[in-house]
């Protein structure tokens, strides 16, 4: 329960401050000002369209994906190289974005991920031809006690070096099934009579340990389930727009109804990808996919905070108004928080921030206030301990309040900024849904003191 104690705290600790400090125990305060809204930038962090890692200038974004076999990093039962995950995840810090990955054994149509210590003590591995893979990859005995021996050594290694790693947005669990997807349909035992997923003991044993190695990088699993619903896990839907809505068995919100977790969003994070054969066709008017999900409504039930949508970055991008639809669609994604008041006071400063989003903003970033001269040069700056963390769309707004010391200020009236940095060094700052809100430097304008 850790992360969604840390969430829930951060949010009480706003309110307790807020509701402590009430505007009538300061004479000096003045009367709110209202900050006019505006849509926020496409590109905000943690939120939005992403691509496959590259770099790619077509559409706003903050986050890339990237894949990873588990042989390139590990090399024995206890041994790790972390130079190739290393160099994926500076190439896209260096482009000033977050990376989301997931690490797998299977992968239809490319080489296996399988480490090769494992494939030389014998471990049996199955072939196939589905999904266009011809015997390329091969699908692992998932039960196998020394592969979820070494499963379980990778996840323990991989969160204690990079669990609250700032170039990380978010984990995908990966690892079982194609693509780390966590199903080997049609080797179902349904479809077709061979079951290749491992049991329930095996995946509550993988589960278990990604909930004891992360305490701060979220974690994101594929589908629904009894054993991962009391975990402190979010869910990303691959088949966006496509097999998401119900009430399909098997379609996305079904299996969230199903489980019981339709909530769970407001403190773990969803995301996924849209399908690709509709990452281009969704955005054309009318829509010409021969077959999709309305778009709107999957956001509405899923409170969906990211997809990969890599159509929109690839061949010379979207144009005209297609390119504004998909720029729609991105926005539409995730938490979007908005200052709707500030009142200031030479020793406090008091805002309250709404959310119009769909979700919350997940992580616990910290904001912090200053004042700056008139060309924008910060004069003195105070951290706050204010988190957005856990900001509940369709609320009313949290009350944020906070002491600051201005004494030996020069006279004169100061203008007095916040911001809510991004702790990866050239990443993009949370802006806020304001029109007084800087884009590049990420400080809004609350007004004069």
């Amino acid at each position: 329960m850790r992360r969604t104690l840390r969430l829930t705290a951060a949010l009480l600790t706003a309110l307790t401050l807020g509701a402590g400090t009430p505007a009538a125990a300061h004479p000096a305060t003045p009367q709110w000002k209202p900050l006019a809204y505006t849509a926020a930038p496409a590109d905000n962090p943690l939120k939005g369209f992403m691509p496959f890692a590259g770099d790619y200038e077509t559409f706003p974004h903050s986050m890339e994906w990237f894949y990873l076999p588990l042989r390139d990093v590990m090399t024995g039962p206890e041994q790790f190289r972390w130079g190739a995950f290393e160099r994926q995840l500076d190439a896209v810090a260096g482009r000033g974005h977050q990376a989301v990955f997931r690490f797998y054994l299977d992968y239809p149509g490319k080489p296996t991920g399988i480490p090769q210590y494992l494939l030389d003590a014998g471990l049996v591995t199955r072939p196939y031809q589905d999904f266009g893979n011809n015997g390329v990859s091969v699908a692992p005995d998932y039960s196998d006690p020394r592969l979820v021996t070494a499963l379980e050594n990778f996840i323990t290694a991989l969160g204690r070096r990079y669990d609250g790693d700032p170039r990380i947005g978010y984990i995908t669990l990966g690892l079982i099934g194609f693509w780390g997807e966590w199903h080997t349909w049609p080797y179902d035992g349904w479809t077709q009579p061979e079951n290749w997923m491992p049991g329930t003991d095996v995946l509550t044993r993988i589960l278990g340990r990604y909930e004891a190695a992360f305490d701060k990088t979220f974690l994101l699993a594929r589908y629904p389930s009894p054993e991962n619903k009391p975990l402190n896990v979010g869910y990303h839907d691959d088949s966006f727009a496509f097999e998401t809505l119900p009430p399909t068995s098997w379609h996305f919100v079904q299996r969230l109804i199903d489980n019981g977790v339709t909530d769970k969003w407001r403190t773990q994070p969803v995301g996924g990808e849209l399908r690709p054969e509709i990452q281009s066709c969704l955005w054309d008017e009318p829509v010409s996919c021969p077959q999709y999900e309305n778009y709107a409504e999957s956001v509405a039930q899923t409170h969906a905070s990211w997809l990969i949508n890599h159509a929109a970055f690839t061949g010379g991008g979207f144009t005209g108004d297609k390119y504004q639809r998909a720029l729609a669609g991105a926005r539409s994604l995730g938490y979007e928080l908005t200052v709707t008041g500030a009142a200031l006071a030479r020793d406090r400063v008091t805002v309250r921030v709404e959310n119009r989003g769909v979700a919350p903003f997940y992580a616990d970033w910290r904001a912090e206030l200053a004042i700056v001269d008139s060309r924008g040069r910060v004069e003195r700056r105070w951290h706050t301990g204010w988190s957005m963390a856990g900001i509940q769309p369709g609320q009313d707004a949290t009350t944020l309040s906070a002491r600051i010391d201005t004494r030996g200020l020069r006279p004169g009236r100061h203008t007095v900024v916040m911001r809510v940095d991004n702790p990866l060094r050239n990443g993009i700052p949370l802006r806020f849904a304001n029109t007084a809100q800087n884009t590049s430097t990420g400080w809004l304008t609350l007004g004069t003191l």
